[in-house]
């Protein structure tokens, strides 16, 4: 029933008990007027009157009462009514929202399925880049050879850490980021950094310098790789907007800090076009509007400063710039660092030597790889310790070579062709519970190393590797460590 049709419902009702009481006061006056009559007793007018204007009073506060309560119930009426709207409406966004909760779940999943994909897909190549020059290096180059290689060496492990920024760049904004300490010479990690990009520099026109202060320790603790990420973005960057002009870099100490600590004051400066105010707010956030028009200009990703910015907040430190239009740019911080006495040289060589190569000796190791390059690599680096290896191309073989051969160590890959790495672990864990079965991959998401470990797995290695990183975990393996 519509509302227009429940009040004419209404009128009528009211003016029906109106018209009955009115009626039903006049028969009461007359019956009792004819009453009084007949007794002989004589009313006076004023008091029938009165009498009247007391129904009339009744009567009217009756109806007015009923009207109060009708006005109520087309109150309470048109509130259900609005309150049935608001709940179809409610249910109509939970559906839509329900869906879209099922399409942000499905895109999110798709994303994750993406950067397994792509962090494989280029990852592997690294690998075969670091892992050739490392071979390189191992057979005695001469000197001029061993700079060029130690270049590539960095420039590879750079181009890799930078693959990981840029796939994990939401996990860069979240602030999620681990900060790692290791003995390095800032100096050498900054000389490093330059010669690997003097000759783009050269191309345009540019001299690339390093100012150092000779109180700076010689060895510190810190985050060797994340210092590398920072400066070569910055020292890109100046070169990138220079030409035919000059880029600078600075390394200075501020003071010692308590705990056996030093500040350190890093800079990077250039004589380029320099950067105006309006655009230095929005330097350091990625994917806006000037850097879009830049990188079309220039070329880059974008992410460069964003990421420096990430990277030094993740370490407690704030990166700052000061520039001027037509005179050039300096981008500067402050990082500490824990100073550390023994030679870095000595560092590395010693946990070299803490590994125990001669049970590698005559090891059977089983390299399941469909990538022909990573199966010479990794070969050839067992080899030279005397690993006695076979090679399979793919899960089906892996499992039937692993039925039919005993074997010390398998290093199973996880995305091949045919039967995966995981599907093939778990095959092999059906006959056979001993064997250490290693995850040599390049796959280094975090939802992924659980279903590794569900399956069988002993460890993962993730490629690119370190060489002592990879053969400390292989000598755990073949001593037993893991059972």
């Amino acid at each position: 029933m519509g509302v227009k049709k429940f009040l004419k419902l209404l009128l009528f009702l009211i003016v029906g008990v109106f018209n009955y009481q009115i009626s039903s006061a006049e028969v009461k006056t007359y019956e009792l007027t004819e009453t009084l009559a007949m007794q002989g007793v004589e009313e006076s007018q004023d008091q029938q009157d009165r009498y009247f204007k007391l129904n009339k009073i009744t009567t009217v506060l009756t109806v007015a009462m009923i009207i109060v309560l009708c006005l109520l119930c087309s109150v309470l009426y048109a509130n259900n009514r609005l309150r049935r709207k608001a709940n179809d409406l409610l249910q109509e966004k939970n559906v839509e929202l329900i869906s879209e909760k099922e399409n942000a779940e499905k895109a999110n999943r798709a994303k994750a399925e993406f950067l397994s994909t792509i962090t494989h897909e280029l990852r592997t190549p690294l690998y075969a880049v670091t892992g050739l020059t490392q071979l390189l290096i191992d057979e005695q180059p001469s000197e001029a050879q061993l700079e060029h290689l130690d270049s590539l060496k960095f420039s590879g492990e750079y181009l890799l850490s930078l693959v990981n920024n840029i796939l994990d760049f939401n996990k860069l904004e979240k602030g999620n980021i681990k900060v790692d300490s290791i003995v390095f010479s800032p100096v050498k990690r900054v000389t490093d950094v330059i010669d690997a990009l003097r000759s783009r520099a050269k191309e345009r026109g540019n001299e690339l310098n390093l100012h150092f202060d000779a109180k700076i320790p010689n060895k510190v603790k810190g985050d060797a790789l994340k210092i590398s990420q920072i400066i070569i973005n910055l020292v890109g960057n100046a070169i990138k907007f220079t030409e035919n002009g000059s880029v600078d870099v600075y390394i200075n100490k501020v003071k010692d800090l308590e705990e056996n600590k030093v500040l350190l004051y890093f800079e990077v400066a250039d004589s380029g076009k320099g950067i105006s105010r309006s655009k230095q707010e929005n330097l350091f956030k990625g994917f806006n509007n000037d850097s879009l028009q830049i990188n079309t200009k220039y070329g880059g990703s974008g992410l460069g400063l964003s990421i420096v910015k990430r990277l030094l907040h993740s370490m407690n430190a704030e990166i700052s710039v000061k520039s001027e239009l037509g005179v050039g740019s300096k981008f500067y911080f402050e990082l500490p660092f824990g100073i550390h006495s023994e030679s870095l040289e000595g560092d590395v060589v010693d946990r070299m030597a803490l590994i125990d190569f001669d049970i590698m000796k005559g090891a059977k190791v089983l390299i399941v790889e469909d990538n022909k390059i990573n199966q010479l690599i990794t070969k050839k680096i067992l080899q030279k310790q005397g690993v006695e290896c076979s090679v399979a191309d793919n899960g089906e073989l892996a499992i039937v070579k692993a039925k039919n051969f005993e074997f010390d160590l398998i290093l199973m890959d996880i995305h091949m062709p045919g039967i995966t790495g995981l599907e093939a672990t778990k095959e092999i864990r059906k006959f056979d519970m001993r064997t250490p079965i290693m995850a040599l991959t390049a796959v280094t998401l975090k939802d992924n190393l659980k279903e590794f470990y569900a399956v069988g797995m002993t460890d993962v290695i993730p490629k690119p590797y370190k060489t002592e990183e990879f053969f400390l975990k292989l000598e755990k393996a073949l001593k037993g460590y893991y059972v």
